[in-house]
């Protein structure tokens, strides 16, 4: 099987070490900006996976995202974002890395060469054919995560992933494959560079995709948001304000009474019905 390691293929730029600190930060801004154009390129590849999960979790299922190094920290930090966001509960998107939680800090050697640990860390959350998996492998070679969708797909769960390698072992694997071919690292095989960012991207247009089709949205407000720190306070406030069209200390009121700015608002209509 053969395909083209495009995270690890030699730099376009050689001798980084000559180069002044404004030369590599130029340089490495003009890699960056090519990374979104390389996420346009697979947006029919997103909307294939997207309308998967969306369905999945109007039937009760759960999205899982696995990988390992970077890759399954991106997938945790998604992950982690999405019941502040949204509102939605801790297990519903689910991040999982090769190593265990210890591996978000610190790299644990040959935790993602296991033929193994990938499936037997989704089982310990009973997964089941209502969820889908998503697996992250910027070179789309990991073990660890091509094993576990292996094993998915042998069990008729919905798969896919996000790589940024045509055609690789893991795009082969995947049911719903996304490729983003960013192309050669600023620094050869830093796939935290330009691969880290796409699959940044990705992962934000996943969730947040998802999570408007579910609802969590309202206009282009996080109506569900968790009220956790007095900044999200005072922009539930004013959600509210503008919403209802009534004074602060009002709105204020209701966003303590009802804890949300949906129930606000909807506790505030059928006070008045």
């Amino acid at each position: 099987m053969s395909f083209t390691k495009t995270t690890e293929q030699d730099s376009n730029y050689n001798h980084l070490e000559k180069m002044s600190v404004s030369e590599l930060l130029k340089n490495i801004n003009n890699e960056d900006q090519t990374v979104p154009l390389a996420v346009e390129k697979a947006l029919p590849q997103i909307e294939k996976l997207v309308e998967h999960i969306v369905n999945k979790l109007k039937q009760g299922g759960r999205l899982f995202y696995i990988g390992a190094g970077t890759s399954g920290r991106l997938g945790i930090l998604d992950a982690s974002e999405c019941p502040p966001t949204f509102g939605v509960s801790h297990d519903l998107v689910i991040g999982i890395i090769a190593g265990g939680d210890i591996a978000i800090r610190k790299a644990v050697e040959f935790a993602e060469d296991s033929l193994n640990l990938g499936w037997e860390d989704l089982q310990a959350y009973s997964i089941t054919d209502k969820d889908v998996v998503v697996g992250i492998a910027a070179s789309g070679t990991t073990p660890y995560v091509i094993s576990a969708l292996e094993k998915c797909n042998e069990n008729n769960i919905i798969t896919g992933c996000i790589t940024c390698n045509h055609n690789s072992p893991l795009s082969q694997t995947a049911q719903f494959p996304i490729e983003v071919i960013v192309g050669p690292e600023f620094v050869t095989g830093s796939s935290r560079m330009k691969a880290g960012t796409a699959q940044k991207l990705v992962l934000n247009m996943i969730t947040t995709s998802t999570m408007i089709q579910l609802g969590h949205i309202k206009g282009n407000k996080m109506v569900d948001m968790q009220l956790s720190n007095n900044k999200l306070v005072d922009r539930g406030t004013k959600m509210i304000m503008a919403e209802l069209n009534i004074p602060q200390k009002e709105a204020e009121d209701l966003l303590n009474e009802f804890g949300s700015v949906r129930l606000a608002v909807q506790n505030y209509h059928d006070g008045r019905q």
